[in-house]
């Protein structure tokens, strides 16, 4: 007798967050969660971009949805920044106090380098400090502009900012506080809380008490760990180079009016919020060229990996970047600071990284074909640079738009969604998957060289 084969557990996170989807568009579109009746497809559009965290929408958040609508697109998104995986295993701790080795895996592979370590502590860790962290940001938003947030509205907003979702109540999302520097602060300090990682924030935690413990005057016996180090140093260099290219390709030429220290900080939240969040203070589809290039490159790389934030991640863009440094200096090994990636990492590095780019020209390709393969070029004249970046923002969970998503077919809203849905999970997830349903193979085929370049 055959036994049936144990589903993959690479393929529990594609399942749990289909059906989480499929559940949030039956409720937005029973017509009890909006103001006026919505497609399903636009129901569909909308569950997935809230669950995958992403923010793209079809119809405007705070006036199209009720108070359920807008709650049931919070409770996606909130599930979507910690992520099935995570919530189903601390469910199973919490009543049986048992996860299989299979789950453990699993969710460690996603949410941390170290497979080893006490699942249980962990995830109870991430849904205390996701809810601590979430909390202290609503309280803030709220004290910075109680008149344009409400309670309801600052803690969306929070959890929205947190998760990196970039969904927001407002017509014009934060438009309205771009000179705002306690509420961008806020803003920012929630996004790259949620965009470096849980394990890297439990670090930080632990690496301030110790300081805050010692009085400042010594440093800590346990420096960052190697992982945490190149997070960190590459999340801030991201920035920084984000906030100097926005400033200089925005602010010098077409934005010469505003004020410098509303430049400053309008580039710098940019920068931020790029990296995966989807706010922005300034209206996308009125930025120079120079600009939007600068920040679809921000969120193709995204944020940490076992964060909120989608992209290929800072870790496999810095070891890309490591790895073709090496091959200038005509080195074996890729060099990150201290130690050498392991060949292992290295292949998933360059594989994520191409398969990424693949993903990207194929659904540019199929977006120019069902937004503009009708029109002669002068009359689709610059319709191209905006399917890119929104290509680019979907596959990164960015939800920056140039305007074109509420005008798409719905066929490319199919391809935005599909996008969104590998984005968040993670093309490399998607090869995991279908590589565990091959079958092993035995033999090698004898190797020869191939002229290159």
């Amino acid at each position: 007798m055959k036994r049936k084969p144990r589903l993959s557990p690479f393929m529990y996170p594609i399942v749990f967050f289909g059906l989480v989807i499929l559940a949030g568009a039956a409720v937005l579109y029973s017509g009890y969660a909006a103001n006026e009746p919505i497609s399903w497809l636009d129901a569909m559009f909308t569950a997935t971009s809230a669950t995958c965290v992403t923010g793209l929408v079809v119809v405007d958040t705070g006036s199209f949805f009720n108070g359920l609508g807008q709650a049931v697109i919070l409770v996606l998104i909130q599930l979507g920044g910690l992520g099935i995986m995570t919530l189903t295993s601390l469910v199973f701790i919490l009543w049986t106090k048992r996860v299989s080795l299979l789950d453990r895996v699993a969710v460690g592979e996603s949410l941390r380098h170290d497979k080893s370590f006490n699942l249980g502590k962990f995830l109870k860790q991430v849904v205390i400090w996701t809810v601590l962290i979430e909390l202290c940001g609503a309280v803030l938003i709220y004290i910075q502009s109680p008149g344009g947030f409400r309670p309801f509205s600052a803690l969306f907003h929070a959890v929205s900012a947190f998760c990196n979702a970039g969904f927001s109540l407002n017509r014009d999302s934060l438009m309205g506080f771009r000179s705002d520097w306690g509420i961008n602060l806020v803003f920012m300090a929630l996004i790259i809380s949620g965009g470096i990682g849980f394990s890297v924030l439990v670090e930080l935690y632990s690496h301030a008490g110790r300081r805050i413990i010692s009085g400042g005057r010594k440093k800590s016996p346990r420096p960052f760990s190697w992982y945490a180090a190149v997070v960190l140093r590459t999340s801030l260099a991201l920035i920084v180079i984000g906030w100097a290219g926005i400033y200089f390709g925005e602010f010098i030429g077409f934005h010469r009016d505003l004020p410098v220290n509303d430049a400053v900080l309008t580039a710098l939240f940019q920068s931020v919020t790029c990296r995966t969040a989807g706010f922005n203070s300034l209206a996308i589809g009125q930025m120079t060229n120079v600009s939007l290039l600068i920040m679809m490159v921000l969120m193709f790389v995204g944020g940490a990996p076992g964060s909120c934030a989608g992209g290929v991640k800072v870790t496999t863009f810095r070891t890309v970047i490591a790895f073709g440094l090496a091959q200038i200096k005509g080195r074996d090994q890729t060099e990150i600071g201290k130690f050498a990636v392991d060949q292992s990492t290295l292949n998933k590095a360059l594989v994520l990284t191409v398969f990424g780019i693949l993903i990207l020209a194929s659904a540019t390709l199929l977006l120019n074909f069902t937004e503009g393969a009708d029109l002669p070029h002068p009359q689709a004249h610059g319709i191209g640079l905006d399917i890119l970046f929104e290509v680019v923002s979907a596959f990164g969970t960015v939800g920056l738009s140039t305007g074109l998503t509420p005008k798409l077919s719905p066929a490319g809203k199919v391809v935005i969604m599909l996008l969104m849905f590998i984005g968040r999970l993670g093309p490399i997830l998607f090869l995991s998957a279908i590589q565990s349903l091959q079958k092993k193979q035995y033999y090698r085929k004898p190797e020869e060289s191939l002229l290159i370049g």
